[in-house]
């Protein structure tokens, strides 16, 4: 097994959401000082049958490090297949997905269903690490549920089962993504094992992430959604955790350049077609709660493709046009 020394030190880490974090985001969030990435959840199944539309999740560059893949699966046999087959895509560290909340993941007995199970946990991950060389890390949730928080638990039995790190989402399974992170599980799954820890939930402000780093002496933190439309929050960390101060948020021309951007990059990863599909939901965290946004947002909405939403985007920035603040992008 692998160690992850320094891997994780002081660091702030994009957190692997489904839909959401390829390639292209991936490399928006880098642009802005983001130190680690994962890549969206991937099927360990899904791997071992071939399925290309899996094996798609791997795409990568080489400027896309250092990268984490995230598997997710209920057998460990499969599990550590998958896991080989990952290696040799030559990642960083292989993640197992012990979090996710969602149906039909929790179905197949994966994902947060393994908090109801620890004991078929310990075997998933040491499968996993006995199969590779790279670091195998897990993510979890704070418990199943606020009447069978088991973080602790399940922090130990990672580390006996040779996990180099674990990230802890301070959310139980049936909260899903509502209400409140309670940071205190994450401060006693630090003071509970000796592999790092990573903290992850409401981090939607550079301040959020500082406070989370002395609240719970975390060893590095992971943001999720408060990064949709907002790939600027991990320069605002970097800067606080270098002692500098937070820059303004982008003024609207910056803000329209960054959105071109990050949908031209959307383009050349995979055709303008599937660009313009996947980017309608970037378009609207991107222009949430400006001025007016409402009304350019239900036009988008009815529009096809980008040669219709394109110019709308385009004279709905110029209407908020100020002067603008110091460049924020790299």
């Amino acid at each position: 097994m692998a160690g992850a020394t320094g891997l994780f030190d002081r660091k702030v880490i994009l957190a692997p959401l489904a839909g959401i974090t390829n390639l292209s985001f991936r490399m928006m969030a880098r642009e802005f000082g983001c130190d680690l990435c994962l890549t969206e959840m991937v099927s360990a199944n899904g791997l071992v049958r071939g399925s290309e539309t899996t094996a798609a999740y791997l795409k990568t560059i080489p400027e896309d490090r250092p990268l984490g893949v995230q598997l997710f699966g209920a057998d460990p046999q499969i599990m550590a297949e998958a896991a080989v087959l990952v290696s040799e895509h030559h990642p960083d560290f292989i993640d197992i997905n012990m979090g996710c909340p969602v149906r039909k993941v929790v179905r197949s007995g994966a994902g947060a269903f393994l908090m109801k199970d620890p004991a078929a946990a310990g075997r998933i991950i040491a499968a996993v690490v006995k199969a590779v060389r790279v670091p195998v890390t897990v993510k979890i949730r704070s418990g199943w549920s606020r009447q069978s928080a088991n973080a602790v638990e399940m922090a130990k039995i990672a580390q006996e089962a040779g996990a180099a790190a674990i990230t802890v989402h301070g959310r139980t399974a049936d909260q899903g993504f509502s209400g409140h992170a309670d940071w205190n599980v994450i401060a006693l799954v630090k003071k509970a094992v000796a592999i790092p820890v990573v903290g992850n939930g409401d981090i939607r402000q550079p301040a959020d992430a500082l406070r989370m780093f002395c609240l719970t002496r975390c060893d590095a933190v992971m943001v999720g959604r408060g990064a949709l439309g907002n790939p600027w929050l991990f320069q605002g960390i970097s800067r606080l955790l270098a002692g500098e101060p937070d820059m303004p948020a982008p003024d609207p021309a910056q803000r329209l350049r960054i959105i071109r951007k990050h949908h031209d990059m959307e383009i050349q990863a995979c055709g303008v077609k599937v660009a313009d599909r996947m980017f309608r939901k970037h378009l609207l965290w991107y222009t949430k709660g400006l001025p007016g946004s409402g009304k350019f947002r239900e036009a988008a909405g009815k529009m096809a493709d980008s040669r219709q939403w394109l110019p709308e985007l385009e004279r709905y920035f110029s209407s908020l046009c100020t002067t603008a603040p110091p460049e924020i992008m790299p």
